[in-house]
């Protein structure tokens, strides 16, 4: 048996939570085409049965991180510490570059000794033409990184170079994973290729196309042969480390991404004020008539900066957050497998993105502490008041 974590880094939009809902054929993530949809830190958990002659059974959890972008505000230097802590603990690292688009690397690399590094390339499963066109190159200023993950790094030319500067940093393998690849001719990937391992010798180079699953068998069978030997981390049956809540109030900030545009998207955050699970479910003696399927009551704030940003969101005569509503319930009821009543309303917390309290209150292991002390003082305040009565 081997398991172990398996850290997805990359840009925006660089198709990390695609390629783990692909991996693990769940809705782990949400997903949008709007860059900086995932804040948080996801863990989407993926069994491996044994390969006679190939490889032994394996727990693969991988981690999809928010894309490595410049630090604007609280909110983004907190993303980019889930970056941060999602390198503390992996056994294999994959770099997601979308290979539509361009490389923003200083143009002469690094070159890497030979032999050196975790591992020497190779393009693994590509089917590629060695005699396309060279890869186009912005110029870029030396890549300066700050050491240690609280101090901010502020002197980065690009999102590449930063990225880059990471991995340089891990001493685990190192995987190279082109995504989109069925958008691209494939005389694109060799100079694209020979570009990126100029800067860094990784481990292993996969080509992948999430969407038509090219290449993901490859890549699932190349990682279990990285891993270390031990046992599961979670349960067989357990997909996400995500509890519930977090999961419906992130399918609620998916809809509010599709429905929405502008800066509202980026201005918006969920918070779920009341999750009413339904009754266990009594089986009907036979010929009754069949119960209706259980409900779950939801109520859940979304947040904004602005009274028009609100305006936005709640739109004319409320027909925008039913829009909002209408999309996310269906998606919930999916999830949990329940019919659902979703109550949503709209608060302006003014900047709320500068606010290092309200952005650590976003996130949902903290919501799980503040609800565990919660649960753990009502019975007390119960006991208090039958006391007193």
């Amino acid at each position: 048996m081997k398991s172990g974590f398996v850290a997805i880094l990359g840009r925006p939009n660089a198709g990390k939570s695609t390629l783990l809902n692909a991996l693990t054929g769940e809705k782990v993530a949400i997903v949008s085409a709007k860059p900086q949809t995932t804040r948080n830190r996801v863990a989407g958990v993926v069994e491996i049965e044994a390969k006679k002659g190939v490889h032994p059974a394996a727990q693969i959890v991988f981690v999809d991180t928010p894309g490595v972008h410049k630090p604007g505000t609280h909110l983004d230097r907190r993303m980019l510490q889930e970056v941060y802590e999602a390198l503390e603990t992996r056994d294999v690292v994959l770099v997601l570059m979308d290979a539509t688009r361009k490389v923003q690397l200083g143009g002469g690399g690094s070159p890497v000794p030979k032999g050196e590094g975790p591992g020497a390339p190779g393009v693994v499963g590509a089917d590629v033409d060695k005699t396309g066109p060279s890869t186009s190159l912005r110029s870029a200023q030396d890549d300066k990184v700050v050491d240690g993950k609280k101090n901010e790094r502020t002197n980065w030319a690009s999102e590449d170079e930063f990225l880059f500067g990471l991995i340089r940093k891990v001493d685990c393998p190192v995987f190279l994973v082109l995504t989109k690849i069925d958008l691209v001719p494939k005389d694109h990937l060799l100079p694209l290729i020979d570009t990126l391992t100029k800067h860094y010798n990784f481990a292993e180079i996969i080509p992948v196309s999430a969407r038509k699953r090219d290449g993901l068998d490859l890549l699932v069978e190349k990682i279990v042969e990285a891993l270390p030997k031990g046992e599961r981390y979670y349960p067989k049956d357990q997909y996400t480390d995500q509890p519930q809540r977090f999961m419906v109030a992130e399918l609620i900030r998916e809809s509010i991404l599709v429905e929405t545009g502008e800066e509202v998207p980026y201005a918006a955050a969920v918070v779920i004020e009341r999750f009413e699970e339904p009754k266990p479910f009594v089986p009907r003696k036979k010929g009754a008539v069949p119960a209706r399927a259980p409900l779950t009551r939801i109520a859940a704030a979304i947040y904004c900066e602005r009274d028009g940003q609100k305006a936005i969101l709640i739109g004319k005569g409320g027909a925008k957050l039913k829009e909002i509503g209408t999309g996310a319930r269906r998606k919930i009821e999916s999830l949990l497998g329940t019919r659902v009543y979703l109550e949503l309303h709209v608060i302006v917390e003014p900047n709320w993105r500068e606010s290092k309290s309200f952005v650590e209150s976003l996130d949902w292991r903290n919501q799980l502490e503040r609800l565990g002390v919660e649960q753990s003082t009502e019975p007390e305040a119960d006991d208090e008041n039958q006391a007193g009565g």
